[in-house]
């Protein structure tokens, strides 16, 4: 079960960063929400991966820590207003250039 979440998290992260390397907003922007993904398989997996366990230390010999948890849903929350403000960004960005590249290269005919 480990090797599997670790792999899941490895993957994620390698293809959030390769999105965010390219020099379009829209692969960045699905760059950004692959590594908040991989953040929060992360994050979910440090308090012990058991299945069945209460999430509360009871007289059980297991038990699954809540504070990752907490913090998982907080993170899906934040998260979902950065997408929402970086994806009004770049909207404007787009609309206001009729371009959605990334680098502001000047062009070569230009004095």
């Amino acid at each position: 079960m480990e090797l599997l979440v670790a792999s899941a998290i490895g993957i994620l992260t390698a293809a959030g960063i390769y999105l965010v390397l390219r020099l379009r907003s829209f692969p960045v922007i699905m760059g950004i929400s692959l590594l908040t993904y991989a953040v929060n398989v992360f994050l979910f997996a440090s308090g012990r991966l058991t299945v069945g366990a209460p999430p509360i230390l009871t007289d059980a010999t297991t038990y699954t820590d809540p504070l990752p948890q907490a913090l998982v849903l907080t993170a899906i929350v934040i998260s979902f207003g950065m997408t929402a403000v970086v994806v009004m960004i770049a909207l404007g960005a787009y609309l206001g250039s009729d371009d959605d590249h990334v680098d502001d290269q000047v062009p070569e005919d230009a004095p």
